[in-house]
C-alpha cells in the first residue's frame, strides 16, 4: 500500500487500508493489480482520474500527426503565384505534412491537359529534395492531382547547418545522395 503523500506503508489486510482512507476522507484506488500482492493508494479519486487524463492527453500530444494538404492550381497560374504555392507545398511538407497538389480546369481549358501535368510536373521538380511523389498525377473529372509526402531520409536544416558550417554544407554532396549515385552509375 501507498500512503497519501507517496509513502510506501507496506503490506496490510483490505480492511485496515480501507479504515486508514476514511480516517483521511480520501479513496482507496487499486493502482497495479498485475503486482502480486496488487498494489493500492490512498488518494482522491477525482484528482487521480484528472492526472491520468492529463497524461494521456501529453503523450498524444507528443506524437505528432500528419494531415493532408490541398494546394490548388490553374493551368492560366502566374509565375509570382505558382512559386508562392510551392513555398506553401515545401513549408508544408517540412512539418510532416502530405499534400495533394491539384490543378483545376475550367470550361474548354480541359483539352490542354498537357498544360497541367507540366504544371504538376514542375511541382514535381520543385520538391524532390525534400518530398516523394505518393500518387503519379491522375485525372479524375475536371481536374488532374498527385500526392506528395515528406521524404523520410531527407537531411534537417538544423543539422546540414550547424555539422560543416552553415552554407558551405549545403552546397556540398553527402555520399549516397542522388547526384552522386548518378555519377556512380554513369562512371
Amino acid at each position: 500500500m501507498i500512503g497519501a503523500e507517496g509513502e510506501q506503508i507496506g503490506i496490510i489486510p483490505i480492511q485496515e487500508a480501507l479504515s486508514m482512507a476514511r480516517e483521511k476522507e480520501l479513496d482507496l484506488v487499486e493502482v497495479a493489480r498485475e503486482a502480486d500482492p496488487p498494489v493500492c493508494r490512498i488518494v482522491d479519486y477525482g484528482k487521480y482520474k484528472y492526472m491520468l487524463k492529463k497524461k494521456q492527453q501529453e503523450t498524444r500530444g507528443r506524437h505528432s500527426q500528419s494531415q493532408l494538404k490541398e494546394v490548388k492550381f490553374r493551368i492560366k497560374i502566374g509565375e509570382h503565384d505558382f512559386n508562392f504555392k510551392v513555398q506553401n507545398i515545401l513549408r508544408f511538407l517540412e512539418d510532416g505534412d502530405k499534400v495533394k497538389c491539384v490543378v483545376f480546369f475550367r470550361g474548354r481549358e480541359i483539352i490542354r491537359s498537357d498544360m497541367g501535368s507540366d504544371i504538376l510536373k514542375k511541382i514535381m521538380e520543385e520538391v524532390k529534395d525534400i518530398a516523394t511523389v505518393d500518387q503519379e498525377p491522375k485525372f479524375e473529372g475536371k481536374m488532374m492531382w498527385m500526392m506528395l509526402s515528406p521524404s523520410s531520409r531527407r537531411p534537417r536544416a538544423t543539422e546540414t547547418d550547424n555539422s560543416t558550417g552553415g552554407e558551405d554544407a549545403k552546397d556540398q554532396e553527402s555520399p549516397g545522395s542522388s547526384q552522386t549515385l548518378q555519377t556512380e552509375r554513369q562512371g
